[in-house]
């Protein structure tokens, strides 16, 4: 069952790679009494999530956070280390936190995963964005393919901020 606007978040870690090494990140802590954006992405370095979805919530960062929006939250299911590589090579610059679902099971979690071993690619997650208070779902934009980044883009969170 895909997850829909009322319904809380499931309790599932995700990683971060930090100065110590490998850290378990709760979701559950990341949006307990916060107002935060979440969007996900099918690959780190892919086409459409480098060169238009993941710059355009760093371009709108700010906008965005003035909207009274505690945090922003990237996911994808790549390893830690490939989305501190991420992080890096697109210029995030703490605007976002990069958070890897390498094993997809906040993506299956959602029911937002989809079957990339067409491609090579494995179990990834579908393209979305949403809005999360409190832990809950209150906006939810998923893209209807991969490569499509309209529905989830920043600018279309901004506006329903």
């Amino acid at each position: 069952m895909t997850i829909q606007v009322g319904d809380r978040l499931p309790s599932v870690s995700l990683k971060r790679l930090t100065a110590d090494g490998i850290k378990d990140v709760s979701i559950s802590e990341l949006t307990s009494g916060k107002k935060v954006v979440l969007f996900a992405v099918p690959g780190a370095f892919t086409p459409t999530c480098s060169e238009k979805h993941l710059p355009g919530f760093v371009d709108q960062a700010d906008a965005i956070k003035a909207k009274g929006v505690d945090a922003i939250l990237c996911v994808a299911v790549n390893d830690p280390f490939v989305m501190s590589a991420w992080d890096k090579a697109r210029n995030v610059g703490g605007k976002i936190q990069m958070l890897s679902d390498g094993n997809a099971e906040f993506a299956r979690a959602l029911g937002l995963d989809f079957d990339g071993s067409g491609v090579g690619l494995g179990t990834r997650s579908k393209r979305y964005a949403m809005i999360v208070d409190d832990g809950t779902v209150k906006t939810l934009f998923v893209e209807d393919a991969p490569a499509q980044a309209e529905k989830s883009s920043a600018a279309t969170i901004l506006a329903a901020l």
